[in-house]
């Protein structure tokens, strides 16, 4: 066996180790040269007296996701190519095809393509399967099939797709691809902006200072600003966004950690925009870490209504790491605190269930804002106004990780047309079409307290049924199947939401779904009632 290639295999995990250690464990230093020699000498004899050839590369990819795994899911081993899509989240543009792709059961479909990007002019649309890029089959591809799609300026490449059972071929000539932190801003109506902020790349504060600047030049004097959705990013960024509505010198956040050099403040640093106006934030179930930052903290200061749903909870803060060869650890490093001193951290990672799940949290401690209003810690930002129709549960994110509503989204589009955005209507009958739809679906969707039987059913050791008790039982879980069909009912606003929400993308992309928001949705309706009524706003910050 190589042992140059060998030696090249094990630097990264050695690193990783010394990296966290060196800074956490300082007093077990000879213990953590113990595991060291202990690993590297398992490792090369493993390699050199397995039965089998076996795979260097492979072995030492598992043992460092499984180092990381009892963790928590952001501490992370980053290779090179995991680096350059690293860096690329942060700096918003690539190379590539300008499409979101997705691996779902082993295969590659087109989620979205960006309007006039070289997918969408290839005639690329959402629904469709790659089956072979270039001359590799994407089922016989080992790794993810999407790396192949990425590549220089004006290089093109040829995809075999399947769209509505029919085999087709394009030709794409890759482009470079701008990825706007701000996709989406206008009037909603004649005093009231309209700001869609949808990730926290290095463009966010630039592009929604420009947005509020120009919106505030139309006559603007209320703001919406939708984190719906947004997944977060870089905390600077955060910092600089809520710095556009609060004065030079305001605390944000604090971050704290067992390491000294992270324990920091972070305060604004620039002129803001405006401290006056007044200002709605929407957020979701979606709207993670710098968007909790922002919603949190002007939440905190008084300086913002929040409204939507409950936040995604995520109160940690990341560093990549470098290591050798281009790769990198991308490590929690602390906890972050907003103003009044909360952690919306969701999740406990460090105590688990008996299924090894994170515990979430359910014992919240009250904090106050700068008025004295009382907020809570520990389980994302809460919205001073909540809103029905975008709360999440377990049956509607079940419906889209399964990708049911994206299915039906694809069959009506390509079964009804609509010729503009106005024209659009998702009436109680297609409800009832979609109803039909995962009936005859292979979704599955287990809840808990049938897993609880199936398990108890299957324990024949420990507990014993007779034959009548068994049937009982058979016959509940019948029963409890046929009621998750009246649930889509029972949840049919939330539901029908996402299923709006993915068809109008289908015919009018990302922008068309935003200009129907302004007339459809029902947060920003909201939202523009409350920034209406003077006394009312007011009177939910104090």
């Amino acid at each position: 066996m190589n042992t140059l290639l060998k030696k090249k295999i094990l630097i990264p995990v050695i690193a990783v180790l010394v990296l966290v250690g060196a800074s956490s464990f300082k007093s077990d230093f000879f213990e953590i040269a113990k595991q060291i020699e202990i690993f590297t000498t398992l490792f090369k004899e493993l390699n050199m007296n397995y039965v089998d050839e076996t795979n260097p590369a492979e072995l030492m990819d598992t043992a460092i996701k499984n180092m990381l795994e009892d963790l928590d899911p952001y501490t992370r081993f980053l290779n090179e190519q995991d680096v350059e899509t690293y860096r690329i989240n942060n700096a918003g543009q690539y190379s590539g095809i300008g499409a979101l792709v997705r691996s779902f059961k082993d295969k590659l479909l087109i989620i979205e393509p960006h309007q006039g990007y070289p997918a969408d002019v290839a005639g690329l649309k959402a629904g469709d399967e790659i089956i072979q890029i270039g001359e590799t089959k994407v089922a016989d591809f080992d790794d993810n099939a999407s790396e192949l799609l990425k590549g220089a300026n004006n290089t093109s490449i040829d995809v075999t797709y399947k769209r509505q059972g029919k085999i087709m071929t394009a030709t794409i000539k890759r482009a470079g691809v701008e990825i706007d932190a701000v996709p989406f801003y206008d009037m909603v109506d004649d005093k009231t902006a309209y700001i869609v902020l949808s990730k926290f790349n290095a463009k966010a504060s630039k592009q929604t200072k420009a947005a509020l600047i120009d919106l505030k030049g139309k006559g603007a004097e209320k703001v919406i600003l939708d984190l719906r959705g947004n997944p977060g990013g870089l905390l600077s960024e955060a910092i600089n966004v809520t710095n556009l509505f609060v004065d030079k010198g305001e605390l944000i956040v604090t971050t704290k950690s067992k390491v000294k050099k992270f324990n920091r403040e972070y305060k604004t640093k620039n002129k803001p925009v405006d401290t006056e106006i007044p200002l709605v934030i929407l957020v979701d179930g979606s709207s993670a870490s710098a968007s909790e930052i922002v919603s949190g903290s002007l939440q905190d200061l008084d300086r913002a209504v929040v409204m939507g749903a409950r936040s995604f909870g995520k109160g940690l803060v990341q560093r990549p790491l470098k290591l050798t060869y281009g790769t990198q650890l991308k490590v929690t490093i602390s906890r972050y605190f907003t103003p009044s001193g909360r952690c919306i951290q969701s999740l406990d990672y460090w105590n688990r269930d008996g299924d090894n799940k994170a515990v979430r949290n359910t014992s919240f401690k009250e904090f106050k804002t700068r008025n004295g209003r009382k907020v809570q810690d520990g389980g994302g930002v809460l919205p001073d106004i909540e809103i029905a129709a975008i709360k999440a549960n377990e049956l509607t994110t079940a419906l889209l990780n399964n990708n049911v509503v994206f299915d039906y989204a694809t069959n009506y589009y390509y079964n009804h047309k609509v010729p503009e955005v106005s024209s659009f209507n998702f009436a109680d009958s297609d409800f009832t079409d979609f109803t039909e739809f995962v009936s005859k679906s292979d979704f599955s969707f287990e809840t808990k307290a049938e897993k609880a039987i199936k398990e108890a059913m299957a324990d024949k050791e420990n507990v014993v049924f007779n034959k009548t008790v068994e049937n009982d039982l058979k016959t509940l879980l019948s029963d409890m199947e046929a009621s998750k069909l009246e649930a889509l009912k029972k949840h049919q606003n939330e539901i029908q939401k996402k299923l709006e929400d993915e068809i109008v993308k289908r015919y009018f992309y990302r922008e068309g779904l935003y200009e129907y928001y302004l007339e459809n949705d029902e947060a920003i309706l909201a939202a523009t009632e409350l920034l209406n009524n003077n006394s009312e706003y007011n009177a939910v910050l104090k």
